[in-house]
């Protein structure tokens, strides 16, 4: 299986060589490294309102936030931890899109059989895609603790055990490690299902998904957002590997889910270069959360509650909206499968009337034609260069679309002449 529309599944090694790329000098890092100032803390925990925990980052809103790198909103409200899906309820547009409480309970009942006795079953299919012909008892494998307290101390377990690992040149299996990766100024702590670290120093991300391969087919879209996901991790444990001696991240992951209709896991590799050279673009394209908090009007939150006294009634939509719209959006439709905002931002575009909701292909043929206004404008020639390429295909198109009418209309009236 690889992370193209094509969703066959194709059970054979990949190309798990390491990668020169995730050496290369002069590469700029994206782990998170300098911490939040206490300033821009401070900020983001007034933004998020008062006693309201931040909700951490994650690979699924990392690869969203990455697909459309111009959404100042959406890096705002996830960097500073607001709950989105709580404030499209109290702004009357609540999300409609999740993982339902079946599939939940079904991805952990299947992740619980994966790393039962430490992680046999999830051994056994590392190893046929790794080391091909190699028998799992011929095999000894480390599985090692990495509890510690607070995201921070996972992180600093895991940094400890990969270079154990490493340097020992042996076989580990790293469950739920935690890694950093800088988003916007801001670092955020991730947690890839697992990590296999092979004899010769290969770091291998595991993706553990809970929707089935059926007859050797998975669902597409499904497949590439996991690919999506796992070139996130990749790239937060490239930052991570740079300072351990021989460490090398490698670009095919591996995609652990269900066989048929059985409770049986199947691996294969995913290919994630592709969407690795994405990510590392988009995210570093981000505006930092300082210049995008600096333009917040005074006293802006997003707090849905004035807990002045802590009893207070909950905030007036309208109030929750200015604050909301005092940071730009860049709604696409592709943000109705991704963001909790999605159903708000897209209101609000069509109230505008802009052509972002025609989606990006419409919106890059319309060069600088922003609103549905200007385009019809532009089309009947009332308005715009006719010159602009943009321009002039409207107005072919206008024509056309005179033409065909007119040519209907005629033809319409002939026959009920006749």
């Amino acid at each position: 299986m690889n992370a193209s529309p094509d969703s066959r599944l194709h059970n054979r090694p990949g190309d798990h060589s390491p990668t020169a790329a995730s050496r290369a000098p002069g590469r700029p890092s994206l782990r998170a490294l300098p911490r939040q100032t206490t300033a821009l803390r401070r900020r983001l925990a007034e933004l998020r309102g008062p006693d309201s925990a931040p909700r951490p980052w994650d690979a699924r809103a990392l690869a969203a936030l990455a697909a459309n790198p111009g959404c100042r909103r959406r890096a705002l409200l996830d960097g500073a931890g607001v709950d989105k899906s709580a404030l499209a309820e109290a702004l009357g547009s609540p999300a409609t899109f999740g993982q339902s409480q079946f599939a939940f309970v079904r991805g952990n009942s299947f992740e619980a059989r994966l790393s039962a006795d430490e992680g046999s079953e999830l051994i056994r299919l590392l190893l046929e895609h790794l080391a091909p012909g190699t028998a799992a008892e011929h095999v000894e494998f480390d599985v090692p603790d990495l509890s510690a307290s607070g995201c921070e101390g996972r992180a600093d377990r895991t940094r400890a055990a990969l270079a154990s690992a490493v340097a020992a040149g042996g076989w580990s299996l790293l469950f739920h490690p935690m890694v950093e990766l800088g988003v916007a100024g801001s670092p955020a702590h991730l947690e890839p299902d697992a990590v296999v670290v092979q004899p010769d120093g290969g770091l291998t991300v595991v993706e553990i998904k809970s929707f089935p391969v059926l007859d050797g087919a998975a669902d597409a879209a499904k497949v590439g957002a996991a690919a999506r996901q796992s070139a996130v991790y990749v790239l937060a444990l490239e930052g991570l590997a740079a300072e351990i001696p021989e460490a090398r991240v490698r670009h095919t992951t591996l995609l652990v889910c269900p066989k048929d209709f059985s409770n049986l896991p199947t691996a294969a590799p995913l290919d994630v270069r592709k969407q690795l050279a994405v990510t590392r673009r988009q995210l570093e394209r981000l505006t930092h959360l300082e210049e995008i908090t600096a333009a917040l009007p005074e006293g802006t939150t997003f707090a849905l509650r004035l807990a002045e006294d802590g009893r207070t009634a909950p905030r007036p939509v309208g109030e929750l909206t200015e604050a909301v719209e005092a940071v730009e959006a860049a709604y696409v439709p592709d943000c109705l499968a991704s963001c909790e905002l999605a159903f708000h931002c897209r209101l609000r575009a069509r109230e505008a009337g802009s052509v972002r909701v025609l989606g990006r292909g419409v919106r890059s043929e319309l060069g600088g034609l922003r609103t549905v206004g200007e385009v019809l404008a532009a089309a009947h020639g009332l308005a715009g260069d006719p010159e602009d390429p943009a321009v002039a295909a409207l107005r072919r198109a206008a024509a056309l679309r005179a033409e065909a009418l007119a040519a209907a209309g005629a033809a319409g009236g002939a026959a009920a002449c006749g």
